[in-house]
């Protein structure tokens, strides 16, 4: 049986928290990387070769898509940049699940922005309150971390924004290839004077590898498969489920079991995300999440 039929005969729900589970297991094992490299040098490393890969995957749509809007391209990239460059930074100082959960606001705040739903109000409410449960006295976080966190979010916002101009006369995959392919660039020289000869590492660059199959490739395939069959609605919602998802590989692989505040905030976050996917009114194509 071939890789296509499979993909269409597993429930789509399936295939999205599969993707989830995949990019959240490259980023724990991004942390194993700190260590002998600096996490913006990494994530160059990891963008670089994503965007190398799925370059690859979609060279056929790229050579029909035209000329491509510089502004947009350059705009998309540099969010996409900031969001992976502050991401990184985020997960070397906070548990994962946490930093995955104050990224999730980024998107939530797209999704609300404008409305007039009395609902889309609570849901921002909740998110709110989730936030500040991170803040109480009971849970210790590292400022810098959170602060990364919070920059995260609002690259993934600025992704939402620019990559929908984007999608309005590209395919998702011609569109993401060049977006990371951009931040790559814009990366390069901070990565490259923060990593230096770290780089060349064999175990270093293995893992950067792995980690763009796990962050990028197989989460494209397996979000693009499920989109075919889900509507905009349950898409967002199952995609708000990756807090949990990143908390559960953060307490299994990382040993960074959340306590009863942090825990709870994560599940306020997950449930307003979860709301705000399922009032929205957006048109267009849904995108992979920013860490692909």
């Amino acid at each position: 049986m071939t890789l296509r039929r499979r993909l269409a005969d597993a429930p789509a729900p399936a295939l999205v928290v599969g993707a989830a589970l995949s990019v959240q297991l490259g980023a724990a094992l991004a942390t194993s990387a700190f260590d002998a490299v600096r996490p913006l040098a990494f994530v160059w490393l990891r963008v670089g070769l994503a965007a190398l890969l799925l370059l690859a995957l979609n060279a056929r749509t790229l050579g029909r898509s035209g000329t491509p809007p510089l502004r947009l391209v350059l705009g998309a990239g540099a969010v996409v940049a900031l969001m992976n460059a502050c991401f990184y930074e985020a997960i070397d100082r906070i548990p994962l699940g946490l930093a995955v959960t104050i990224e999730f606001l980024g998107p939530l705040a797209v999704a609300v922005a404008g409305s007039r739903r009395a609902l889309d109000f609570v849901w921002v409410a909740l998110a709110g309150a989730g936030v500040a449960l991170l803040g109480s006295p009971g849970v210790e976080l590292d400022p810098a971390g959170l602060a990364f966190a919070l920059g995260a979010a609002a690259g993934w916002a600025g992704y939402i924004v620019l990559g929908k101009r984007l999608l309005r006369d590209w395919s998702v995959g011609t569109g993401l290839s060049l977006t990371l392919a951009v931040a790559a660039l814009l990366l390069a020289p901070a990565a490259l004077a923060a990593g230096g000869r770290d780089l060349l590492d064999g175990g270093v660059l293995a893992t950067g590898l792995a980690v763009a199959v796990l962050g990028s490739v197989i989460p494209f395939t397996l979000e693009l498969a499920a989109l075919r069959r889900l509507s905009l609605a349950a898409f967002g919602i199952l995609l708000s489920l990756e807090p949990a998802v990143a908390a559960l590989v953060g307490a299994l692989a990382l040993a960074q079991v959340p306590g009863a505040l942090e825990a709870l905030a994560v599940l306020c976050v997950t449930v307003a995300s979860a709301g705000a996917s399922a009032g929205a009114r957006r048109r267009g194509r849904p995108l992979p999440p920013p860490e692909m």
